[in-house]
């Protein structure tokens, strides 16, 4: 009903008045108008087919156009990416186009208006400003905008007639939901509940972060222990809900934290995605944010350079210096790379490396995997490019929220949760918090080796202190490597290899990594 007076007294503008995940439609009786959105980050998702003069449909699964009896064919171009580098989103070139043939997506943070058959206009009502800096405002100042606005979006987030609870991965992210909750209900009586993917035996469970985030808010936690057998057991449906590839057996953990919300009643999840792609959480930011200081020539780069080493020694920290001219114009991105990974070529190829072509190492990969007609139909343009080369952290935290990695997420936790008719709530996502951390200056969100700086230091005394200044990031990472080991799951992939080479899709000698294996186990349910 509100949304109805908002379009009627606003039309298209009424979407920057709205807060949060949607994907609708209205029509428009009277100017036999059809106008189509969907939310700033693509939360909820809207497939559509189109044949202009005779039909438009829509639908938030794939499943409902296939139901018209559409043809399910696979976009080749997807399949060969995904199964080259695990590329599970669509063409970042074109992201209204998703794995099938015939059906496509609108994009997030965009409307579409069809006035008549000839009339289709799609437009993007919002983005971020990623090179407009907020340099007057404080660190302190920082902290206390960064606490109120996160606050306020977790308490519009509790907003709900039905149970609410949370997703608590034992990270910073979940944990300081699950905190703020704890801070914001902490006068009421309303019992809250999270959810949690543990691994029995496995280095990498959580458990210690997230039973300490439990003790320090006094909530009820719930445990799902997900194994092999299970992952068996539930593939094919995990699959079925998905609709489109997915990389990790990470998406499996998510699956079954949520069928233990629906099992307890909990029907809304406020989880903690987001905040990487804001707060710079990902050990790749720390390069562009070497890029960064370099090229503003910061009297500090060494240091902050060295501090980084010390505190990732597992993650390559490249130095910016050390590339021959990385602050010239006399030197192409090319050269510069070159450069900088012929060391490293040298060390496991001892022929001549001075003519090196960095398209050896990737063009090797796919000559030892596919087959070689099925690679000669695709030309240099047809490899999505996944990574890319940034000069400001802002800028790489931008591609992130709307060409690459959000997305794929975003879809994942969806088609989890409404497996399951669980409503999962994002806080870090509220378009005003996102707005804010852009006009930021980079070194309030990477500083002295840490990452997400302004929310660890605005969290200090909220979360326990292990997990505030925790080093480490996990999130749901199963045991996949021996789960791939199971005996029947190799002979599942053993059969889909078979299948592929007398399709004539990759080449009978191809040997396998277990990313690639995991990528075979999956294609098949898509194909």
């Amino acid at each position: 009903e509100i949304l109805m007076a908002l379009y009627h007294l606003k039309r298209e503008s009424c979407l920057l008045d709205l807060d949060g995940m949607f994907a609708f439609v209205i029509w428009d009786g009277v100017e036999k108008t059809m106008f189509c959105a969907r939310d700033r980050f693509g939360e909820k998702p809207f497939f559509y087919y189109h044949e202009p003069g005779h039909v438009f449909a829509f639908a938030s699964e794939m499943k409902g156009l296939f139901a018209l009896g559409l043809e399910k064919q696979m976009q080749e171009k997807m399949m060969f990416n995904y199964l080259n580098d695990h590329y599970a989103i669509s063409d970042p070139l074109d992201k209204s186009k998703t794995f099938y043939k015939n059906i496509s997506k609108l994009e997030q943070a965009h409307y579409l208006i069809i006035k008549s058959e000839s009339e289709f206009i799609k437009k993007q009502y919002w983005t971020v400003n990623s090179q407009k800096t907020d340099n007057q405002i404080s660190f302190s100042e920082a902290c206390q905008k960064f606490e109120s606005m996160f606050f306020q979006s977790v308490k519009r987030r509790l907003r709900s007639d039905v149970p609410v609870g949370s997703s608590l991965s034992g990270g910073l992210d979940s944990s300081s939901i699950v905190c703020a909750i704890s801070q914001l209900t902490k006068d009421s009586r309303i019992s809250q509940n999270s959810f949690s993917a543990r691994f029995k035996d496995f280095d990498k469970d959580e458990g210690t972060y997230i039973e300490k985030v439990l003790a320090k808010t006094g909530i009820k936690g719930n445990d799902v222990w997900p194994d092999e057998v299970g992952f068996l057991a539930d593939f094919e449906n995990l699959c079925f809900h998905q609709e489109e590839p997915f990389p990790t057996a990470s998406i499996y953990a998510q699956y079954t934290v949520m069928r233990l919300a629906k099992e307890k009643n909990v029907t809304v999840l406020l989880d903690g995605q987001g905040a990487d792609e804001t707060l710079a959480g990902y050990e790749y930011y720390f390069n562009t944010f070497l890029q960064e200081l370099y090229l503003q020539n910061e009297s500090n780069y060494d240091a902050q350079r060295n501090l980084l080493v010390q505190m990732h020694p597992r993650f390559e920290m490249k130095d910016i210096k050390n590339i021959a001219g990385a602050n010239s114009t006399k030197h192409s991105t090319l050269e510069r790379l070159k450069n900088l990974l012929r060391p490293l070529y040298k060390k496991i190829n001892s022929a001549k490396y001075d003519n090196l072509d960095l398209r050896s190492f990737s063009q090797q990969r796919r000559d030892n995997l596919f087959n070689k007609e099925f690679l000669n139909q695709f030309t240099p343009e047809d490899i999505f490019k996944v990574d890319a080369t940034f000069n400001t952290l802002n800028g790489h935290l931008k591609h992130s929220l709307f060409v690459n990695n959000l997305e794929d997420l975003l879809r994942f936790s969806d088609r989890n949760s409404m497996a399951f008719s669980r409503e999962v709530r994002l806080p870090f996502l509220n378009h005003e918090l996102v707005e804010f951390l852009f006009s930021l200056p980079s070194n309030f969100k990477v500083h002295d080796g840490w990452s997400k700086y302004v929310l660890r230091k605005s969290m200090e005394g909220i979360l326990p202190d292990e997990i505030t200044w925790r080093k480490d990031k996990i999130g749901y990472e199963p045991p996949q490597t021996q789960w791939m080991k199971h005996i029947r799951i190799k002979e599942q992939v053993n059969d889909i290899r078979s299948q592929l080479i007398n399709r004539k899709i990759i080449h009978k000698d191809a040997i396998l990594s277990e990313d690639q294996e995991f990528a075979f186990l999956n294609i098949a349910n898509f194909t």
